[in-house]
């Protein structure tokens, strides 16, 4: 009789650390999933800042066309 108590209080215990176990590792997934969404969103950001960058060099460009044009137009207001 103490033997069939005994076992069963071991299957118990072999279980409630089963499932103990198995909790750890899906809250480590759980992390890892996590982690792996926010560099999915790092690098897709990234892809974006790459595709554009030359559109910002573009824009830059005119814009210093447009003052550099601003400032001649100025000048030669200013010597005549």
């Amino acid at each position: 009789m103490a033997d069939a108590s005994l076992d069963t209080a071991e299957q118990v215990a072999r279980v409630l650390r089963s499932i103990e176990e198995t909790q750890k590792f899906v809250a480590e997934q759980r992390k890892l999933m996590s982690e792996q969404a926010k560099l999915q969103a790092e690098a897709a950001k990234m892809e974006r800042d790459r595709a554009l960058a030359p559109w910002q060099i573009v824009v830059a460009s005119m814009a210093a066309g447009a003052a550099f044009f601003g400032a001649g137009a100025a000048f030669i207001k200013l010597l005549t």
